[in-house]
Formats: C-alpha cells, sequence, structure tokens
C-alpha cells in the first residue's frame, strides 16, 4: 500500500462560509489552509508552500489576479499551481486568469465533483479512509 500524502491546499476567499465549505469537504483527505484576502494568500503561499491554491478573484486588500501574478512571478513559489474561483463567468475572466498565468478556473457556485476533478488535474489522487 502506498502512503497517504496529505497535500496542503490554499484556499483564498473573502466569504467565510466558502471557505469553510471547501475545508469540510477537503480535510479529510489534504490539509486545507486558508486566507480571506490575497495579500494573506501571497503571505502564506511563501511560508507554508501549499501543492494548489484555490484563489478567489474579488477579494479586499488585494484580488484574486494580483495575488495570482506574485506568486507566479516569485521564484520560490512560481511552481504552485493556482486555479482561479470566481462567481462571474465570464469569458474575459479566463483570458486575464491565464495572462496572470492562473492554472486553472472554477465558477462559483461549484460541485463537490468540479472541484475534485479540478484538484485531480493538479495533485495525485489520495486515499479515502
Amino acid at each position: 500500500m502506498s502512503q497517504f500524502c496529505a497535500n496542503k491546499i490554499l484556499i483564498a476567499d473573502d466569504e467565510p462560509s466558502v471557505r469553510l465549505l471547501v475545508k469540510r469537504f477537503l480535510s479529510e483527505n489534504y490539509t486545507v489552509l486558508e486566507a480571506s484576502n490575497g495579500e494573506e494568500a501571497v503571505s502564506i503561499t511563501r511560508t507554508e508552500k501549499p501543492d494548489l491554491i484555490l484563489m478567489d478573484i474579488l477579494m479586499p486588500k488585494m484580488d484574486g489576479y494580483t495575488a495570482c501574478h506574485i506568486i507566479k512571478t516569485d521564484e520560490l513559489t512560481k511552481d504552485i499551481p493556482v486555479v482561479m474561483l470566481t462567481a462571474v463567468a465570464y469569458k474575459l475572466n479566463k483570458q486575464l486568469g491565464k495572462a496572470l498565468y492562473a492554472d486553472g478556473y472554477i465558477t462559483k457556485p461549484f460541485s463537490s465533483q468540479d472541484l475534485i476533478d479540478t484538484i485531480s488535474q493538479f495533485l495525485p489522487a489520495s486515499k479515502k479512509a
């Protein structure tokens, strides 16, 4: 049997309910870190080096696009996949996200299966208990 690998996922969203929902869903298989704005996301990414970041676009202090750009242009964090989360499904958002180095995109509201499918693109499958 292979060892369980607790990959770290950072959820950066200013809505506590979204962070709680994602944490409840993922905490069985992943270590979930939380940030309530873009500045926190950048700081936590630099110190904790998560394996994946789920980043809201519209947040206070620093938006998700800016935080993504900083993370993806920093030598220490550039290889960490960033998946943008947004309630607005405009093509322009997707284009901006790609221009600022986002690796993926999920539109809110998203299903648990959307989350699993997206995470599985970037992280090895984890074993359920």
